[in-house]
């Protein structure tokens, strides 16, 4: 048994549903071109990504003395956390912040006490190492949730920056606290 013909044999896309997808992607196209000229001006002010960007460096850089407290009162502990320190230069300096080359992770512990860790980060530092790398571990994921929170008043590249430090701390916290057991 043959079926009647259809009065109409659709082939391809109609024209109608052709122009409304041309002027839905011209309009998207109009819209997405003034938010992907740079990061400054999408936070509504220039100022928001440098204020974000330099508190973030200053966040690496004091994570990064208590990183250096640490390794001078416990020097054993150093091999374990010369990696993670390294990996806090690198973002430190993804930041934007300055980072002194005279590293305490080449110097001898008691020239990275005096030289880079201010008095009241090394008083500190617990005489239990375990108990410091706690302490460590614990401002590595406070820091990691601050930058988690942070994303939603940031723009674009900035925003991927700090999320992907966030995960990185967030790592460091783990390896620390997995480390201790």
């Amino acid at each position: 048994m043959q079926y009647p013909p259809h009065s109409r044999t659709l082939s391809g896309p109609r024209r109608r549903s052709l122009l409304a997808s041309a002027a839905g992607t011209a309009l998207l196209a109009g819209c997405s071109h003034g938010s992907g000229e740079s990061e400054e001006s999408t936070g509504g002010s220039p100022s928001l990504t440098a204020r974000a960007r330099a508190r973030a460096a200053r966040e690496s850089a004091g994570l990064l003395q208590r990183y250096d407290a640490v390794l001078a009162a416990h020097p054993a502990a150093a091999e374990r956390l010369r990696p993670l320190r390294a990996e806090v230069v690198r973002h430190t300096e993804a930041f934007g912040g300055a980072v002194a080359k005279g590293s305490p992770a080449s110097a001898s512990p008691s020239a990275s006490a005096s030289a880079s860790a201010p008095a009241s980060s090394s008083a500190a530092v617990p005489v239990d190492e375990k108990e410091a790398v706690a302490q460590l571990a614990a401002a590595e994921r406070a820091l990691a949730e601050r930058r988690t929170a942070a994303l939603l008043d940031v723009p674009g590249e900035l925003a991927r920056l700090l999320a992907s430090v966030a995960a990185a701390g967030a790592a460091h916290a783990f390896l620390l606290t997995e480390g201790a057991r």
